[in-house]
């Protein structure tokens, strides 16, 4: 069973805050989802395996610490996950990029793949789905069961701001999947935004209305 860890630190909860206001321009806006992305990962990233490595300091040998095991990539829901990533790779430089991009049909209101490049090797990563917002999760949903369709095993879902609406939407519909949330908001709208949430991220980011 996956977990939904929601952040506590004082520093995500400070930045988050001020990403809310409506007077935050879009340039301070996308710093601060970058900030707030990369100290995510640091808490993230807590349980990946280390192994230990023979090493040579100025001083003397010893057996130092290494990550161990399967790799990293950075999935972005398009276009608002974007906005994610390079805070991401602050934390993990080393990690990959991959790019997912869905859009709601407006008759059946279903999510639709109309991109979607991942690394080669994607199978043997530990991806990180970065979205800003999870709202009522049908992005989520669908991003991830793309994933897994095309043999992503491992997937952990990262997100600003939740709605337990979401929340429960994942959940439920990828059990397996680790969320971490900075923020988890009271209930989402009539219009699919959600309460108090920060309005449209996608706008917020890029500067478009």
């Amino acid at each position: 069973m996956g977990k939904v860890l929601v952040m506590e630190h004082p520093l995500i909860q400070h930045k988050i805050g001020i990403i809310r206001r409506k007077e935050t321009s879009s340039k301070e806006f996308r710093e601060l989802v970058s900030e707030v992305a990369m100290f995510m990962a640091y808490e993230a990233t807590r349980d990946l395996k280390l192994k230990d490595v023979e090493i040579e300091t100025p001083i003397t040998k010893m057996t130092a610490k290494e990550l161990a095991g399967k790799k990293m990539a950075v999935v972005p829901i398009l276009r608002a996950g974007l906005g994610m990533v390079e805070g991401m790779l602050t934390m993990v430089p080393a990690a990959k990029v991959g790019h997912i991009g869905l859009y709601r049909d407006p008759e059946t209101l279903k999510p639709v793949e109309y991109y979607c490049k991942l690394p080669a090797d994607c199978g043997e990563r530990e991806v990180f789905v970065t979205d800003p917002m999870l709202a009522t999760g049908g992005s989520a949903v669908a991003a991830i069961s793309m994933l897994k369709e095309k043999g992503v095993k491992n997937i952990r879902f990262m997100c600003i701001i939740a709605a337990p609406e979401g929340v429960k939407a994942l959940t439920e519909a990828h059990p397996d999947v680790d969320i971490y949330i900075g923020a988890l908001d009271d209930h989402l709208n009539d219009h699919g935004y959600i309460v108090p949430g920060l309005g449209d991220a996608g706008d917020r980011i890029f500067g478009t209305k």
